[in-house]
C-alpha cells in the first residue's frame, strides 16, 4: 500500500473510487448449493451457504485496475448468500477487505450487507422444498439413533448453539405462508488508498436511503455517479469534502513527509488483544512467521490484519496476506510460506476443532477470545518493557485500557451462546446498528466510555452529548465527529511510537549498506550473488540486549527488500516509506549530536506525538477542497423506481462512463501524466527495454520470495495445481539460497579465498540461520500435507504446536520398530574403526536414524514435538547426517504417499532430490549446534586409554584415573576399572571437550606407564577427541610425572574426509601455525631443533593468537587453554626458548630439565634477598622476586604428583594470568645459574632478545584471562 496510491496512467490514480459494486442473489439462477465453501448438508437450508454473483458493477472495467469478478464475490460475501425470516436478526454489517495483486499492489473494498425481502415465489418454493427434505432426514435419522434426546439433535441440527426447543424450531422450520423470507445482498467500494472512514459514511447514507420512508433528494444513481468520477483523491497533506446522500464526508492524507494514510482504528485492534498480546503478535510478524488470525467477525479480521501491518512502517509486509480467507479457499493454509491470513470462525466452534496443515510455526490469534498461541522459540522485541509502558502512556490518555477491553475477552463459553446480533454491542467489529439513537443508547454502558469521559473533564474536554440520549442530531453529530477525531489522533500517536523504535534501532543502517554495483543493470542482474548489508558489523555494533531480535531480524524478507529499495534508490525515485523514514533518521542526526557508531540500550521515547497528533486535526477542521456536488443526470424516466427496502436496479448507461474532463483535477492529472510519459520515453532510450527492466525488478525484488500472493479468483484444479508448483520451486530456491548463505558464513577464510567475501559468523548469526533451517524443514515437511493424518501416533491428544516432520519421523519409527523384531532396523555403517598401534579401538559407533530419535526421546527437557523435531535437526546437522537421514525417512514411499498429497514438495522426485542434495553440502563444515544449545542434558561418553607398547607395558599395576573436561564442566576424578583401557561413563553435557588429566598411585610392581594419548567420544552426536600424550607416567622415569594434563584436539571421522577434505573448516581448537612440535623433552620431537628465528617467530605467533582470542565477540571465541598449553601454544613456546642454548640435557646419565633451572634460580634469589643489596634496581625487582619465588613453591608444594615439565607449564599458565611474565624474564635473564646451565649463544643470555621477548608478553597486559580449572588445581597462590 504506496501512500502514492499511484497505480497507472490516466487520470485513473486520481479517483476516489474506481468501482461500485452490488452483488446478491441471482433469481434466474436461484438457489446453487457453493460447495466450494465446505459446508455441512446436515445443517438446515437457512444456516447453509448458497452461491451469490456479482449482480452489476460499475463501470464495466478500468485498464490500470481490471476489474476481478470472482475475487470481489468471494470477498464481498465471503461466506455466500444467507436467508433469515423475519424471526432472525437482520442487522446490516459492514466489512471491508483488500486485494492484493501478483506485483504487490494493493485495492482496497468496502462493503455493506444488508437484508432484503426475497420476491421471487420460485426461490421461496425451493426453499420450503429444502426444509421439507432436511426435516425428513433428521427425524429419520434422529429415531434411528438409540438416544433420541432433543439435545443431540439440537446439535446435529446447529453445531451446538441451538440450546433450546424455542431455538430448535426457530431455526428448524420455514413455512412459506407464515414466514417472511430475506437474503443478503452487499453494496461494495472499491477504492486505490484506504479511506475507511469516509467509504464506511458513504455507504450507511446510501442504505438509509433504501430504507428511509422517503426517497432520497436525488435518485442514487447521482450519488454514485458523484463518488466514482467528480470525486478526486486528496492530494498529499490536504483533506476534502464531497457529499453522501444526506451529510457531507470529510477524508484527508497524510502530507509527503508525515506516516502514509492508515484509517482503520487502532484502538479497536488494541481493545480486541490487549497490549501484551499485540506486542508479541507485532513480534511475530516483523519475523515472518505464519499468522492466522480467527473470528466470527470479518471486519475484525481485516481491522487487526491493517492494524499490525501498518505497525511495520518503514518495513513492509511481502508474503502472502489475505486479511479475510473465503471458505472456498481453506487449501490456502498449506501455503509453506510466512502467511498472514484471517480465517472466520463459525459460531460455537471451538480452536481444537480447527485442524491446521502445520504449527510449527504459527502464531494463531483467536481475536473473539483475546488469546494468542505463539511459536515455541522466538525472540522478544527489543525493550519491551519500556516499550509497553510508553504505549500503554499513549492508551491511557485516550482512556483505553492497556490490557484490552473487558467486552472483548468474554470466555469462550459465553461466545457461543452469542448471535452476531449481541457482537454489535460491542461496537468494534464495524457493525451498524438500525439507527443513531441506538448506537448512543449501546454506549452508555461502555467502560471505555465511562474511563474517556473521567479523563475528558479533566483535561477539559466536553464529551456530555456522548453518554445523553440525543435530542438534537447536530449534537450527535459533533461527539460522533469528535470521537473521529479522537480516533485519527490515537492512531497517529500510536505509531509514531512504533516508527520512533525503528528509527532508533537503524538509525545509522545507512552505514552498513553494501552499494557494490555500479549501475542498476548490474545489480539487477547479479541480484543473487551480492551481499547488500554488512549484518556482521551491524549486529557487532548493537547493544547485546538487541541481538537475539535483530539477528533474526535482518534475515526476513521485509529487511531484504527495504535495504534493496535502499540501493534501488540511487538510481530512482525512493520508495516513499524509505523517503519517510530517511528524512526522519536525518531529523534525529540533527537534534542527537551522538556519535553514530555509539550504540546503547538505552530507551528514547518517541518526542514527537503532539506534532503528529496537530497536523491531522489542522486537516480536519480546515477544509482544504470540496468535490463537486451529487446533480442530477441525464437519465431515462420511470426506470429505478423507489421503492422502500428494496435498493433500485440502476440504470448503467449514465454509470458506465464519467464526464469529458470537465473539471480541474482531471486535466491537471493528465498534463503531469503527459509530463511523465515523456520521462519514461526518455529513460527507455537510455536504459533498458522496460519489460525487461520490470522483469528484472520483480525477479530481484521477489527474490528469496516464493509466492507473493495467489490468485483468489481462479479455482480450477490446473490454476491450484499451478499455484502449488510454484511453492515447491519456491521451497528449493530458499533452501539452496539458505544452505550457501550457512556455508559461505561458517567456511571462514577458506570462503573468502574462493571469493566469498569477508567472512565472519558470529555464534548468534549462526544459531539464527539453522533456527530458519528447521523452520524451512517444517515448512517443506507441512506443504500437502493430508491434515487427518496429523494425530501424533505415541498420543492421540493434541500437542501445542504440532510439528509435521515429527509426526512424519514418528510413523516411520513405528513401522521400523515393527520390523525390527524379524530383521535389523536399516543402519549405515558410519564411523570407521579407530585404530592405534596398538590394536586398541574405539569401537564403532552405529549410525542409525532411529537412535537418534531415541536420544531426542530420551530428553526430559523437550516437551513438544517442535522442539524435538528442531533438537533431531539439530543433532543430525551435527553429525553430519543430516541428508542421509532425511533420504532414509524419504526412503519409504508407501508412508510418504500416505501422509502427503500428489502436489506435495516431498513428492516432486527431481527437487527432493536436489533438496537434499544442498542439504548434503552442509556437511563440509563442522557445527556445534546441538551439544553448544542443549547444555544441561545427561550425554554418555566412552574413553580408551591407548599405551605405547612397544616401549611398555599395556596395562599397569597401579590405579589409574582421569578427569575430563570441556567448556561446560568436568567430570571429576574417576576411577578407571583395573586391567581395563576402556570405560565408558554418563554426565551432564561438557560441550567441547578441552583436558584431560590422567594419572595413577605409582603402586604395584609393573607402575611406570608410557600413553599415547587418549580417545574420548560423545555418543550422542559421535565426536570424538583425542588427548595426545607421548610421555611416561611413573616416578623415576622422564620428568617423574604420576600425573599428567592433556589438551584435546577434534578427530574428523572418515565420512568428512570422504566428502573432500579440502573443504574442511580446520577445527576452531587448532590455532593457525605451521604444524610443529615444541617440545623437546617429547618423545617425538627430540631429533627437530629450531632456529633462533623460529623460535622468536613461534613466540610471536602464540601471543599473537591470545591477543586475537580476546578481540572476537565473546560467543565467538575458541577455547584459551589450547592457545596456552596447546601443540602451538604459548607454554610450548617458551619452552623453547627456555630450551635453546640449554647446556646438555643429560648430566652423569640424569635427565636435566627447565623447572631444574627455575629451582636453582629462586635458590638464589631467595638468599641474594636476604643479602640486601642497596642497589635502585633491585628494590624495583624485589616484589618481582618475592611473587616469582612465592609461585614456584607453591607449585612444588601442592598436593599433586606433577613432573618438572608439568609444573613449568603450571607456572607459565599463572603467570600469564596474573599479568607477571613479563617481569620474571629479567630475573631469569640476570641471576647467576644461567652462566652455567646455558652456552654463551643461548637466546635467554641475548640482552635484545630478552627485551624484544617482555615487549612481545606486555601485549597481554590488558586482558583478564580466566584459566580452566584443571590446569591449575590443587596450587594455591
Amino acid at each position: 500500500m504506496s501512500g502514492s496510491g499511484a497505480p497507472g496512467p490516466g487520470a485513473a490514480p486520481c479517483r476516489f473510487a474506481h468501482y461500485f459494486v452490488l452483488c446478491g442473489i441471482d433469481a434466474e439462477s436461484g438457489l446453487e448449493p457453493d460447495e466450494l465453501a465446505g459446508e455441512n448438508f446436515d445443517q438446515s437450508p437457512l444456516r447453509r451457504t448458497f452461491k451469490s454473483k456479482v449482480l452489476a458493477h460499475y463501470p464495466q472495467n478500468i485498464e490500470w485496475n481490471p476489474f476481478d469478478q470472482d475475487a470481489v464475490n468471494m470477498l464481498c460475501m465471503p461466506k455466500g448468500l444467507s436467508f433469515r425470516t423475519q424471526a432472525d436478526n437482520r442487522d446490516p454489517q459492514l466489512h471491508s477487505f483488500i486485494i492484493t495483486r501478483e506485483d504487490g499492489s494493493r485495492t482496497y473494498g468496502f462493503v455493506l450487507t444488508f437484508y432484503e425481502e426475497v420476491t421471487s415465489k420460485q426461490i421461496c418454493t425451493a426453499m420450503q422444498t429444502l426444509y421439507q427434505m432436511h426435516n425428513a432426514e433428521q427425524y429419520s435419522s434422529v429415531c434411528a439413533s438409540s438416544s433420541c434426546s432433543m439435545d443431540s439433535l439440537a446439535s446435529s441440527i446447529d453445531e451446538g448453539d441451538a440450546t433450546s426447543l424455542a431455538k430448535l424450531q426457530r431455526y428448524n422450520s420455514y413455512d412459506i405462508s407464515r414466514d417472511t423470507l430475506y437474503v443478503s445482498k452487499c453494496i461494495c467500494l472499491i477504492t486505490p488508498l484506504p479511506f475507511m472512514q469516509a467509504c464506511k459514511k458513504f455507504l450507511i447514507q446510501l442504505y438509509k436511503a433504501v430504507t428511509s420512508q422517503q426517497p432520497p433528494p436525488l435518485p442514487l444513481e447521482s450519488y454514485i455517479h458523484n463518488i466514482l468520477y467528480e470525486v478526486p483523491l486528496p492530494p498529499p497533506g490536504r483533506s476534502l469534502k464531497f457529499y453522501g446522500v444526506y451529510e457531507p464526508i470529510i477524508c484527508q492524507r497524510p502530507g509527503p513527509n508525515e506516516l502514509p494514510l492508515s484509517d482503520y482504528p487502532l484502538r479497536e485492534v488494541f481493545e480486541l488483544l490487549g497490549l501484551e498480546n499485540l506486542v508479541q503478535v507485532f513480534t511475530c510478524v516483523l519475523l515472518e512467521m505464519q499468522i492466522l488470525l480467527y473470528s466470527q467477525d470479518y471486519q475484525r479480521l481485516m481491522t487487526v490484519a491493517e492494524g499490525i501491518t501498518t505497525l511495520l512502517f518503514p518495513f513492509q509486509w511481502q508474503h502472502v496476506y489475505v486479511p479475510i480467507l473465503p471458505a472456498s479457499l481453506l487449501h490456502f493454509l498449506d501455503a509453506p510460506v510466512p502467511y498472514l491470513m484471517g480465517l472466520q470462525s463459525k459460531e460455537g466452534t471451538d480452536r481444537s476443532k480447527l485442524e491446521l496443515p502445520q504449527e510449527a510455526n504459527l502464531c494463531f490469534v483467536d481475536i473473539d477470545n483475546h488469546f494468542i498461541e505463539l511459536p515455541e522459540e522466538f525472540p522478544q522485541f527489543p525493550n519491551k518493557l519500556e516499550f509497553i509502558q510508553e504505549i500503554s502512556e499513549v492508551l491511557l490518555q485516550f482512556g483505553i485500557p492497556p490490557e484490552g477491553n473487558l467486552h472483548c475477552s468474554d470466555s469462550a463459553t459465553k461466545l457461543k451462546n452469542l448471535v452476531l446480533s449481541d457482537l454489535v454491542n460491542d461496537k468494534k467489529n464495524g457493525n451498524i446498528p438500525s439507527n443513531a439513537l441506538n448506537m448512543y443508547e449501546l454506549l452508555k454502558g461502555n467502560e471505555t466510555i465511562a474511563r474517556l469521559q473521567a479523563l475528558a473533564k479533566r483535561t477539559g474536554v466536553t464529551m456530555e452529548k456522548i453518554t445523553t440520549p440525543l435530542t438534537e442530531k447536530k449534537d450527535g453529530k459533533l461527539s460522533c465527529e469528535e470521537l473521529e477525531l479522537r480516533d485519527y489522533k490515537l492512531n497517529v500517536q500510536l505509531r509514531e511510537v512504533f516508527a520512533n523504535r525503528f528509527t532508533q534501532m537503524f538509525a545509522d543502517y545507512e552505514a552498513f549498506v553494501i552499494q557494490a554495483a555500479p549501475d542498476m543493470e548490474s545489480w539487477l542482474t547479479n541480484r543473487e550473488q551480492m551481499q547488500n548489508f554488512d549484518k556482521a558489523s551491524f549486529l557487532s555494533d548493537q547493544p547485546e540486549p538487541y541481538l537475539p531480535f535483530l539477528s533474526h531480524f535482518i534475515e526476513t524478507q521485509m529487511f531484504a527488500t527495504f535495504i534493496d529499495n535502499k540501493i534501488i534508490s540511487q538510481w530512482e525515485e525512493k520508495d516513499p516509506f524509505l523517503r519517510v523514514f530517511d528524512s526522519r533518521i536525518e531529523k534525529i542526526k540533527l537534534y542527537n549530536v551522538r556519535a553514530p557508531a555509539l550504540r546503547t540500550s538505552n530507551y528514547q521515547k518517541c518526542s514527537t506525538l503532539k506534532e503528529a497528533a496537530q497536523s491531522i486535526e489542522q486537516r480536519l477542521m480546515k477544509i482544504d477542497h470540496t468535490a463537486i456536488h451529487p446533480h442530477l443526470l441525464d437519465m431515462k424516466i420511470g426506470q429505478g423506481k423507489y421503492e422502500q427496502g428494496f435498493f433500485p436496479k440502476l440504470q448503467s448507461d449514465v454509470l458506465a462512463t464519467g464526464p469529458t474532463n470537465n473539471n480541474r483535477w482531471a486535466s491537471r492529472s493528465t498534463t503531469t501524466q503527459r509530463r511523465k510519459d515523456r520521462l519514461r520515453q526518455h529513460s527507455e532510450h537510455i536504459g533498458l527495454d522496460n519489460d525487461l527492466r520490470e522483469k528484472y525488478m520483480q525477479e530481484a525484488r521477489s527474490l528469496g520470495k516464493n509466492l507473493r500472493q495467489p490468485k483468489l479468483s481462479d479455482l480450477s484444479p490446473a490454476v491450484i495445481a499451478q499455484t502449488n508448483w510454484k511453492f515447491v520451486e519456491g521451497l528449493l530456491k530458499e533452501c539452496r539460497m539458505k544452505t550457501k548463505r550457512m556455508l559461505v558464513e561458517k567456511m571462514g577464510h577458506e570462503a573468502v579465498e574462493l571469493g566469498h567475501g569477508e567472512a565472519n559468523i558470529t555464534g548468534l548469526e549462526e544459531n539464527t540461520l539453522i533456527a530458519s533451517l528447521c523452520d524451512l524443514l517444517e515448512r517443506i515437511w507441512s506443504h500437502g500435507l493430508q491434515v487427518k493424518q496429523k494425530e501424533n501416533p505415541e498420543r492421540g491428544q493434541r500437542n501445542k504446536g504440532k510439528s509435521a516432520l515429527w509426526s512424519h519421523l514418528l510413523q516411520y519409527q513405528e513401522r521400523e520398530e515393527k520390523q525390527e523384531h524379524s530383521a535389523e532396523s536399516p543402519v549405515a555403517v558410519g564411523t570407521e574403526r579407530r585404530k592405534s598401534d596398538t590394536g586398541i579401538t574405539l569401537p564403532t559407533l552405529r549410525v542409525s536414524l532411529i537412535q537418534d530419535m531415541r536420544h531426542v526421546q530420551n530428553m526430559s527437557e523437550i516437551k513438544t514435538d517442535v522442539g524435538r523435531a528442531r533438537a533431531w535437526i539439530r543433532l543430525s546437522l551435527e553429525k553430519k547426517l543430516l541428508s542421509q537421514h532425511l533420504k532414509q525417512l524419504l526412503s519409504n514411499q508407501a508412508l510418504a504417499k500416505k501422509l502427503y498429497k500428489r502436489y506435495a514438495f516431498l513428492r516432486c522426485e527431481e527437487e527432493r532430490e536436489q533438496f537434499l542434495y544442498h542439504l548434503l553440502s552442509l556437511n563440509a563444515v563442522d557445527y556445534f549446534c546441538f551439544t553448544s544449545v542443549f547444555t544441561t542434558i545427561m550425554i554418555p561418553y566412552r574413553s580408551v586409554i591407548i599405551p605405547i607398547k612397544k616401549l611398555s607395558n599395556a596395562i599397569t599395576t597401579s590405579n589409574p584415573w582421569i578427569c575430563v573436561s570441556g567448556e561446560l564442566g568436568d567430570t571429576g576424578v574417576m576411577q578407571i576399572p583395573k586391567n581395563h583401557l576402556e570405560m565408558t561413563f554418563e554426565c551432564q553435557n561438557l560441550g567441547k571437550l578441552t583436558t584431560v588429566q590422567i594419572g595413577h598411585d605409582n603402586s604395584g610392581l609393573l607402575a611406570k606407564w608410557l600413553v599415547d594419548c587418549v580417545m574420548v567420544r560423545n555418543e550422542i552426536t559421535g565426536h570424538t577427541y583425542k588427548f595426545p600424550c607421548g610421555r611416561w607416567l611413573g616416578k623415576g622415569v622422564d620428568d617423574g610425572s604420576l600425573e599428567r594434563i592433556l589438551i584435546g584436539e577434534l578427530v574428523s571421522s572418515t565420512s568428512d574426509e570422504e566428502l573432500g577434505k579440502q573443504c574442511r573448516t580446520p577445527p576452531q581448537q587448532k590455532s593457525p601455525t605451521v604444524a610443529r612440535r615444541l617440545s623437546i623433552t617429547s618423545l617425538t620431537g627430540r631429533n627437530t631443533k629450531p632456529n633462533a628465528g623460529q623460535i622468536q617467530e613461534g613466540i610471536g605467533e602464540a601471543v599473537n593468537n591470545i591477543v586475537k582470542h580476546f578481540h572476537k565477540p565473546e560467543k565467538e571465541r575458541g577455547s584459551l587453554t589450547i592457545l596456552l598449553c596447546g601443540e602451538n601454544g604459548l607454554v610450548a613456546a617458551l619452552e623453547q626458548v627456555f630450551h635453546h642454548g640449554f647446556k646438555s640435557a643429560r648430566i652423569f646419565h640424569k635427565n636435566v630439565f627447565i623447572w631444574d633451572f627455575i629451582e636453582k634460580a629462586v635458590a638464589y634469589l631467595e638468599t641474594s634477598d636476604q643479602i640486601g643489596d642497596n642497589e635502585e634496581a633491585l628494590l624495583l625487582q624485589r616484589s618481582s622476586c618475592k611473587t616469582f619465588c612465592h609461585y614456584v613453591n607453591a607449585i612444588n608444594t601442592a598436593p599433586r604428583n606433577i613432573g618438572k615439565d608439568g609444573k613449568f607449564q603450571i607456572l607459565v599458565c599463572l603467570g600469564t594470568r596474573d599479568h607477571l611474565l613479563s617481569q620474571w624474564i629479567p630475573l631469569l635473564a640476570e641471576c647467576p645459574p644461567i652462566t652455567r646451565m646455558y652456552e654463551e649463544n643461548a637466546l635467554l643470555r641475548d640482552r635484545m632478545t630478552v627485551n624484544s621477548l617482555i615487549r612481545v608478553l606486555q601485549t597481554l597486559q590488558d586482558f583478564n584471562i580466566i584459566l580452566e580449572g584443571s590446569l591449575i588445581k590443587g596450587v594455591d597462590v
